[in-house]
């Protein structure tokens, strides 16, 4: 029972490493013996003392869905990929990476913000507002 349980929970595996993540795609079986998928993402968290653990996420995606998810999948990332290119734009991937802030139709960076002093700073009193 257990190596037949095992054989269905192994039909097919693919993983994809990400940094700290990984996921897993899965095809398994059900009781009747059709297939689903499961999509797992696992992700590194290192504790104070240097120890880590793992936090898992999983879907479950059913063959009457595979239609509609891969065409709303499609949809969604090639969205992303229009809206802002395939170059990924993160503090956590680019060390000089400056955020942007709208300050009365100028862009003020996160560099910015911190070289401020009192002196730079406008008095608003709430009575003009």
């Amino acid at each position: 029972m257990y190596n037949d349980k095992m054989e269905k929970e192994e039909i097919f595996s693919k993983v994809l490493r990400a940094g700290r993540r990984t996921y897993f795609f899965d095809v398994r079986a059900t009781k009747a013996e059709d297939y689903y998928l499961t999509i797992t993402e696992s992700k590194k968290f290192t504790n104070d003392d240097g120890s880590f653990h793992y936090k898992k996420h999983k879907i479950y995606i059913y063959k009457e869905d595979f239609t509609e998810f891969k065409e709303i999948l499609a949809e969604m990332t090639d969205y992303i990929i229009t809206e802002k290119g395939d170059e990924v734009i993160s503090e956590r991937h680019q060390k000089d990476f400056k955020k942007e802030y709208e300050d009365d139709g100028s862009k003020v960076t996160e560099a910015d913000l911190k070289t401020q002093t009192p002196e730079s700073f406008t008095d608003i009193d709430f009575d003009d507002i």
